[in-house]
């Protein structure tokens, strides 16, 4: 095969392919216009490998999310938010935040919406995202309101619009005896709904059987309601001719409600209301308590939305013309499955108010003609996902409701409720309480003012303690407040609090104020106290100063005591080294003397002889070797004659020789001359008569005696 026919036949095989696409493109969306979906998903998801246009990714998300498909619409949203920011409307932010809610991923849901919002400048709308989010939030703690539980009827297929008639349970789901044709309804490739009953007291899926034969037919029928005295009912069908569906110009079949009435126990006179239409839905119908008044869904022109809940009177076997309910009620976008309870409260479901996810069921009260506020009836009735065909007997608080959410059996399944718990509807809130006491005594204190002011010091509240001294204020959450206390005669006091979300928590501001007259009395304690404080510490002043003194006289008495006894170890180590040196030197006891031959003196008389001035110049000579020596002359006679004439002449012989050695150059101040007469003798003369004249010289004699070194 040559190169060039290869390349024909590609060429023929890609307009073949490009010829097969378009084909599948436009029979893809001819199924997706008719609501098809289930059919054109399969097309969409072969076209998008190649195609992934706008309306492509566009077309397929919208299918999935038709049939309840989320985690795929989710994928495919996200595709189309991402390629296509510009061409995305609103209705595209809302289904993509929608399918995360599903799957649980509320904060990116959230951020995806404000976001868009954000691009487009809505400050408005991301007010109302905050409002709802907020109101979600005090939704959200309540906690379970109702237990449910999944009943034993539900299958694999959808079962919803369960009401209670007679003994029975009449509820819409697919006959498991369908009709030869066995036909399934486009939309979601199931088959065809019919009105089913079964046994209230038991249940079971084989006690179901069709509810009557003259209601059911081969199309489409739901959502069943009764008048109180059981013979008249409202129910939804495929807009229908002699069984036959009727479609509209666009070729889709709209949904009608049918009113029917029990003859000899045969539901007789089906007739279409007259208010139905070929080119919109008019569908899920209920009953005001006193019967005058129908309610349904319907995308009528004036819609609000997709669907909005409308009202009509009853007029015998005519009707008045229908209402819309307004903006409270109805939103831009969708609100269906309307029910009326016993104590006149107005249930509906809708994904256009504060929700979880898709359809929520929420709750207005019907007040002289007027609606309140809707409010989402919480947890757990509500989720990501559908939340509808909501009834409820006020009186027994039973009943029932259907839900897709994961978890169930089917696609649709009808859930037994039981309220357990009121709708009431609140802020966060927290309290901040005490006890302001005497911070002394620990006693309340009654009469005092407490203050309570915001971050802005902006006055909130204020109270008077009664006399157990308690106090408390109801305050938002998540804001910072400061309490203030004070009275009269006591110190001021303040604590400041951060608050969370913690609700219906209990913060304490206890706070102990001190008595003005017991910080006077404490003031003078305290100087009372600072002055004899002052008074010992002068005292141990003194004592301390004392002691120092006498330490420090103690020291200096040891210091001279030392320097004394290191004078007299150097004394005497210098006299032991002049007493070695020097052989006249010597040491007589505790005395130091310089040891010469005896002076002598002529009798009576005290003037140094001739012969003596040799042995004093030999003294003379040692004391000017040693300059610092001091020497006394001591003259001593014997105790012959009289004791005072000795005594006189012995200090005339010492001071003579003191004279001498003056004369020879000593200082005065070195030489000292002392008369000791008779008292101190070398041999004890007593009587003088008893010692010889050898004695008696040894008595009279001159000493020189070293003083000091």
């Amino acid at each position: 095969m040559t190169m060039k026919r290869i390349y024909l036949l590609l060429i023929v095989f890609s307009i073949q392919f490009t010829q097969a696409q378009s084909q599948d493109l436009k029979r893809a969306k001819r199924l997706f216009d008719r609501t098809y979906y289930s059919e054109a998903i399969p097309l969409y998801e072969s076209i998008i490998t190649t195609n992934r246009s706008f309306e492509v990714v566009k077309n397929l998300a919208d299918s999935y999310y038709n049939t309840n498909n989320y985690a795929n619409a989710q994928r495919q949203y996200r595709l189309l938010i991402s390629r296509f920011p510009e061409a995305a409307t609103a209705e595209y932010y809302f289904k993509y935040s929608q399918t995360l809610k599903a799957s649980g991923n509320y904060e990116e849901a959230n951020k995806v919406l404000r976001d868009y919002f954000l691009s487009t400048k809505n400050q408005k709308a991301i007010e109302n995202l905050d409002k709802d989010n907020l109101v979600l939030e005090n939704i959200s703690a309540l906690g379970n309101r109702y237990n449910i539980k999944n009943m034993t009827i539900n299958t694999s297929n959808s079962e919803f619009g369960a009401v209670t008639y007679g003994h029975e349970l009449i509820f819409s789901a697919v006959n498991n005896r369908p009709n030869i044709f066995g036909k399934v309804y486009k939309w979601n490739n199931e088959s065809y709904l019919d009105l089913m009953s079964v046994s209230l007291k038991n249940p079971k899926i084989d006690s179901i059987k069709n509810f009557s034969v003259e209601l059911n037919t081969p199309l489409h029928e739901a959502n069943a309601v009764f008048t109180k005295d059981g013979k008249t009912v409202y129910f939804t069908r495929n807009n229908s001719k002699d069984g036959i569906r009727v479609k509209n110009e666009n070729k889709v079949s709209t949904l009608q409600i049918f009113r029917a009435e029990l003859v000899d126990g045969k539901w007789r006179n089906i007739t279409a209301l007259p208010f139905n239409s070929d080119n919109y839905s008019v569908e899920h119908p209920a009953l005001s308590n006193d019967g005058k008044t129908l309610y349904f869904a319907s995308d009528m022109p004036g819609s609000l939305g997709s669907f909005d809940i409308y009202s009509v009177s009853i007029l015998g076997s005519d009707y008045g013309t229908p209402k819309n309910l307004g903006p409270t009620i109805n939103t831009d976008k969708k609100e269906q499955f309307p029910f009326v309870s016993k104590d006149n409260k107005l249930y509906f479901s809708s994904n256009g108010h504060a929700g979880y996810g898709f359809l929520d069921v929420f709750v207005s009260e019907i007040r002289k003609g007027e609606f309140t506020t809707p409010l989402n009836v919480g947890l757990p009735i509500n989720s990501g996902y559908d939340d509808f065909s909501f009834v409820i007997d006020s009186d027994t608080q039973q009943g029932y409701f259907a839900s897709n959410r994961k978890g169930g059996k089917g696609a649709d399944d009808i859930y037994e409720i039981n309220e357990i718990q009121p709708l009431l509807v609140e802020n966060c809130m927290q309290y901040i309480a005490g006890v302001i006491t005497d911070v002394d005594s620990k006693l309340p204190l009654a009469q005092t003012k407490v203050i309570l002011q915001d971050a802005n010091k902006k006055e909130v509240q204020s109270v008077i303690t009664s006399i157990d001294g308690s106090f408390s204020f109801s305050v938002d959450c998540e804001k910072s407040y400061t309490v203030y206390a004070s009275k009269n005669q006591y110190t001021d006091a303040s604590k400041f609090l951060k608050l969370y979300k913690d609700r219906k928590k209990t913060n304490d501001a206890s706070m102990a104020l001190k008595s003005k007259e017991v910080i006077k009395k404490e003031e003078l304690a305290v100087i009372e106290q600072k002055k004899k404080e002052a008074a010992l510490l002068v005292e141990k002043q003194k004592k301390e100063a004392a002691i120092l003194v006498e330490k420090a006289k103690i020291e200096k008495e040891k210091a001279a005591k030392k320097a004394i006894a290191d004078a007299e170890i150097k004394k005497q180590e210098k006299i032991a080294t002049i007493v070695a040196a020097e052989k006249d030197i010597v040491k007589d006891k505790d005395r130091l003397l310089i040891k010469t031959d005896p002076i002598y003196f002529d009798y009576d008389l005290w003037y140094i002889r001739k012969e003596s001035k040799p042995i004093l110049n030999r003294v003379i000579e040692l004391m000017k070797k040693y300059p610092e020596m001091v020497v006394e002359i001591g003259s001593h006679t014997d105790n012959r004659g009289n004791a005072k004439y000795n005594l006189d002449l012995s200090s005339k012989r010492a001071a003579s020789t003191r004279e001498y050695f003056i004369s020879q150059g000593i200082p005065a101040k070195r030489i000292f001359a002392k008369g000791y007469g008779e008292t101190v003798q070398i041999v004890k003369c007593e009587p003088s008569e008893s010692c010889n004249e050898e004695q008696h010289e040894l008595n009279r004699r001159s000493e020189f005696v070293i003083k000091n070194l």
